[in-house]
């Protein structure tokens, strides 16, 4: 029904780069200080992670706003209008 945990924490990973450049920036525009930045970043990066990754798989085990099992399958494409299922295109065929 739910996510895999590797894909979870790939999930958390490329979000937290994400959200960690955007922290490297703020920080940078309040500080004036890039080193002091990166530092910032780096600390939460971490962090963050964890708390997203724990987040992420509590959520998976909530059911409100699931279309239950197989929901994330395609859907089998629907005869075009007028159209029987294995009727023919052509009206001169027989």
């Amino acid at each position: 029904m739910g996510d895999r945990h590797y894909r979870s924490l790939l999930k958390a990973v490329s979000w937290r780069a994400t959200g960690t450049l955007d922290t490297i920036l703020v920080s940078f525009l309040l500080t004036g200080k890039i080193k002091l930045a990166f530092s910032i970043g780096c600390v939460e990066f971490f962090t963050k992670i964890g708390l997203y990754y724990v987040h992420e798989r509590v959520w998976d085990r909530v059911p409100s706003g699931r279309k239950g099992p197989g929901h994330d399958r395609p859907i089998a494409p629907s005869a075009p209008s007028g159209l029987r299922v294995g009727a023919s295109r052509n009206p001169q065929a027989p």
